[in-house]
């Protein structure tokens, strides 16, 4: 494999700062020589320790597990954003839910469809919810629990509190509120967890119990990952060795991670999407990932691109294997790891956080805060605030797509912020859209919001200024009131698309938004030959 020149000067770097003994030491100064900072980020460092406190805390989680079977409980909606929630969301999509255990899905969309589906697809009176935040004040996980906690009234009156669990810190307002209605069961996460690293704490391992997994394999296959990330050589341990190479090849330009994953474990993509923006993306730096791109010919890739391999050894995929060795022939860089079961995937979580944290110390960038994501919160805020006063708002200039796509240059990455339903069907189209832009051989990125706000949103607004962004809305056909507020979800999902259309614009970003009307399908096929039609004279021009 090929390796970045700087590579052997950043593993002399390691070993001789003694890095991997200050980690396990919860020494903040790696990131850091601000006092304010060291305090908090020694508060962020205990999902190091998550996999032991898991397995000392895993009788009590089989003993709620088992008491909401035999109390008939079928189904279990998880509600959450981020970190609280797509870990749950990769172990759903490639385990499965076994028999005999609750049906677990997860909502983290505030698009009213969604909600209504989701909805439809069980029976409220025999489904857990499970309100899922470690600030307890994350806005859309709050109003999913409103909505659902009103819904049961009618059939379970003061009772419905059995019907909610809340995984969130101790001395949160969610806490309260969960003593206050009469939740089934609060589980408490160590405060020292941020959300992002927060896979093998309650936030995913509670799910994953509820879902059949079972925990025990899960950690032991964890614990040999552990140990290994415990050595003090940065070439044998597999986190540090990891967080090396990425950093090295960000410092040579190369700071589009393309992540290349068998199909069985394909799902992993989209939460160390989160875990890799969120952490490396401010400062005018950080490591762009890209998943779920289609893979092309050699020559549809610029220097900017290292890619990554997931091979999941009992189901290879022969064309991803083809592909790879072309690129590799090519020059582009190419890192492999091989996984023997499904049961090795909470490894690569403790794999990937090991490996990010270590890369943002070398490029100087705190891996633990998201600095840029309050502003979208903010402007969302007083966009929901002006509603409610006036009932209206003024929408700003979207601008123009094609504009933006006719300032791309090379080493840019072109992301679609979709405000939609994550159908199959819209996805698809969206993929199809992906495969258009990349013929302007730049990376390309598909966010859903509000989701992505949670994820790759930090990135978008703190990382480089490489990023070309075409916001995707749609006009609700159906909508439903948020309770205890003025505004409904489509009014919150319209304020969360304008406000970080307006904070991107505030950071000087690249950005256009475009209506797709009611037939969102239609519109998205249209798009897709006019952006076919851009990206054919912008290659000419540009290559």
């Amino acid at each position: 494999m090929r390796q970045p020149q700087s590579l052997a000067s950043i593993h002399k770097q390691i070993k001789e700062s003694r890095f991997v003994e200050r980690l396990w030491a919860k020494d903040p100064s790696l990131w850091t020589s601000d006092p304010k900072r060291q305090k908090l980020i020694k508060n962020r460092l205990g999902w190091l320790f998550a996999p032991d406190w898991t397995r000392r805390n895993m009788a009590e989680i089989y003993s709620f597990v088992t008491q909401v079977k035999e109390e008939g409980l079928t189904h279990a909606i998880l509600l959450g954003m981020g970190g609280s929630s797509l870990a749950s969301e990769v172990l759903r999509e490639i385990f499965g839910v076994l028999r005999g255990s609750l049906n677990l899905s997860v909502l983290d969309s505030t698009d009213p469809a969604v909600i209504l589906q989701k909805e439809r697809q069980v029976d409220l009176d025999k489904t857990l919810f499970i309100v899922s935040t470690k600030s307890g004040t994350t806005t859309e996980t709050l109003s999913f629990y409103k909505y659902f906690y009103e819904r049961l009234e009618k059939s379970k009156g003061d009772k419905r509190g059995k019907n909610f669990i809340a995984i969130t810190d101790a001395g949160t307002s969610l806490e309260k509120e969960a003593v206050q209605k009469g939740f089934r069961k609060i589980f408490l996460n160590p405060a020292d967890i941020g959300g992002r690293y927060s896979a093998l704490s309650y936030f995913g391992m509670v799910p994953a119990a509820l879902m059949g997994i079972q925990l025990g394999t899960l950690l032991d296959r964890t614990d040999r990952m552990v140990k290994a990330c415990q050595n003090p050589s940065p070439m044998e341990n597999p986190g540090v060795a990891l967080g090396a190479s990425l950093a090295a090849w960000v410092l040579e330009g190369r700071d589009k991670l393309t992540f290349v994953i068998s199909p069985s474990m394909v799902p992993f993509g989209a939460w160390v999407e989160q875990l890799l923006a969120e952490s490396t993306g401010k400062e005018g730096k950080g490591i762009v990932p890209i998943e779920g791109e289609e893979l092309g010919p050699p020559e549809l890739y610029g220097e900017d691109r290292v890619f990554v391999y997931l091979k999941f050894l009992p189901s290879p995929d022969p064309g991803q294997e083809k592909a790879l060795e072309d690129l590799e022939s090519a020059g582009h860089p190419v890192i492999r790891f091989s996984l023997e079961a499904l049961s090795d995937i909470t490894a690569e979580f403790f794999r990937w956080e090991v490996a990010t944290v270590v890369a943002g110390a070398l490029l100087k960038i705190d891996a633990f805060d998201e600095p840029n994501v309050q502003e979208s919160k903010e402007l969302t805020k007083k966009l929901l605030q002006d509603f409610s006063r006036l009932k209206v708002w003024s929408d700003p200039d979207p601008g123009d797509w094609r504009a933006c796509l006719e300032q791309i240059k090379e080493g840019d990455y072109l992301a679609l912020l979709a405000y939609l339903p994550r159908t199959p069907s819209i996805d698809t189209r969206l993929q199809r859209l992906r495969m258009e832009l990349q013929k302007m051989k730049a990376a390309t990125t598909l966010g859903y919001g509000p989701r992505y706000l949670h994820s790759t949103g930090q990135l978008h607004k703190g990382g480089k200024n490489d990023g070309i962004f075409i916001m995707l809305t749609a006009q609700d056909k159906d909508d439903v009131a948020v309770p205890g507020t003025d505004y409904s979800f489509g009014i919150l999902k319209k304020a969360q698309a304008l406000g970080d259309f307006m904070a991107l614009r505030n950071k000087g970003r690249r950005v256009a938004w475009l209506n797709l009307g009611q037939d969102v399908e239609s519109a998205l096929a249209s798009l897709n030959s006019k952006i076919g039609e851009v990206g054919c004279s912008q290659t000419k021009k540009i290559w």
